[in-house]
């Protein structure tokens, strides 16, 4: 049984889930979203981010995070400033030695819908469905579904993930 952190990083909302599996049925833990103060100047919110997921890493302890890889975005900025959070959330998984696990969004749509293109009212169902989150759970924010489908996403990619990990040393 594994606890994997997902994460959806953003620099204004970083989505977070943590989903064990064993056997073959999923487990929900936790999940939300770390929202900085907008007041906040840009290197303080990074830092917000890093001090929370540090917290998430310190109290689930995890041993595997796994966070969306970045994608081309049509705005620079936006680029660069999620490029920023996704840099403060992986400083602070690796100074807690989880083992870090990239995917793109088209990846984590495809493991968690079946198609890559899929909306995020899509993979907002399918989570709910997959880890059959019903009530007060049900009410997810978008930024924590697609955390929980990163976590998902990697446990079902886990397997292969590690034959080729072995297989090219």
């Amino acid at each position: 049984m594994t606890l994997v952190l997902g994460v959806d990083p953003g620099s204004r909302v970083t989505g977070y889930g943590l989903v064990e599996k064993k056997g073959s049925v999923f487990s929900y833990v936790a999940a939300g979203h770390i929202s900085p103060p907008a007041s906040l100047p840009f290197y303080k919110r990074l830092h917000v981010i890093y001090c929370e997921i540090v917290k998430l890493i310190q109290q689930y302890h995890p041993s595997e995070l796994s966070i969306e890889d970045m994608f081309y975005g049509k705005n620079v900025q936006s680029a660069l400033k999620l490029g920023h959070a996704r840099g403060s959330i992986l400083i602070a998984a690796l100074e807690h030695k989880l083992d870090v696990y990239e995917y793109t969004p088209l990846n984590i749509k495809k493991a968690v819908v079946g198609y890559g293109n899929a909306d995020k009212s899509q993979v907002h169902s399918m989570v709910r469905i997959i880890l059959g989150l019903h009530g007060s759970v049900a009410g997810l924010s978008m930024d924590a579904s697609d955390a929980l489908a990163a976590a998902i996403c990697h446990h079902n990619s886990n397997p292969l993930m590690s034959a080729i990990a072995k297989n090219s040393l």
